[in-house]
């Protein structure tokens, strides 16, 4: 019989900050210093990037660098995302604290994964300085993880790179990709989780993909909330998600599930 022995856990979105909404904000306000107002779509197209990585990519879209020109009579340049990144770093801090309360049944479904003696790691685009900061916050609300990896310690190579994934598995022991489950509420955790060749879970409520709030996704009709989640279901499909959920209420029983199969 298969045996899960850990399960790797995305942050913002996943299990802390519904809606991922911190790092939207962020962006939004440093674009804001230059003139440029940030459509959601352009801010959540490639959610779970490497932070300056995801920068770059907002400024080297066609409506964003001809704005950036018009606005500040240069073409966007290298040193325009690293400003723009040290903006992004310099903010984070007080938005990741903002957001930081854990998402619904996250703490007691970490318990319930932990007393069947699974270990829980992480994979996260946010700094070293920053993930220090945002550990301690949410160990004194009650989540506790056994690891976090960030590009950083693996010469740069974030999502969608498996390296992460890789590094949580040297660091707590674990032998084969097969007994490993990646959870995310982006697209790249998918493809971060596919790349490694672990099973992978996408969560749908106040997820990044969704891009809502929990009071805007409460305010949501019964039909609106349920093509809100179809939406973001059929985009982990897509992606190669081995499982999608709507929340971590239903986590130990896809553990369950996938231990159990034959």
């Amino acid at each position: 019989m298969r045996k899960i022995e850990a399960v790797i856990l995305d942050w913002s979105g996943t299990i802390v900050d519904y809606g991922c909404m911190a790092t939207e904000e962020n962006y939004r306000e440093i674009f804001e210093d230059f003139g440029i107002h940030l459509t959601t779509k352009e801010i959540r197209a490639k959610m779970g990037i490497e932070k300056v990585d995801h920068i770059r990519s907002i400024l080297e879209s066609d409506r964003i660098s001809k704005l950036w020109y018009k606005n500040t009579g240069i073409e966007p340049n290298e040193g325009d995302v690293r400003e723009l990144n040290r903006r992004f770093e310099a903010k984070i801090f007080e938005k990741v604290e903002k957001y930081s309360a854990p998402k619904e049944y996250v703490k007691t479904t970490l318990e319930t994964l932990r007393e069947s003696g699974i270990r829980i790691g992480s994979t996260t685009s946010y700094s070293t300085e920053l993930m220090e900061f945002l550990t301690k916050i949410v160990a004194r609300k009650g989540v506790f993880v056994d690891c976090w990896i960030n590009s950083e310690q693996v010469n740069g190579q974030g999502r969608p790179d498996p390296f992460m994934i890789f590094k949580n598995m040297e660091k707590m022991g674990v032998g084969s990709v097969h007994n490993v489950i990646k959870v995310g509420d982006t697209v790249n955790d998918i493809k971060e989780g596919y790349n490694a060749g672990v099973t992978t879970v996408g969560v749908i409520d106040g997820s990044s993909e969704m891009g809502l709030s929990y009071e805007e996704f409460e305010a949501l009709s019964e039909d609106e909330k349920k093509h809100a989640r179809k939406k973001v279901h059929d985009k982990f499909k897509k992606a190669g998600a081995n499982y999608i959920i709507n929340n971590f209420s239903t986590l130990p029983y896809i553990v369950a599930q996938i231990e159990n199969k034959k």
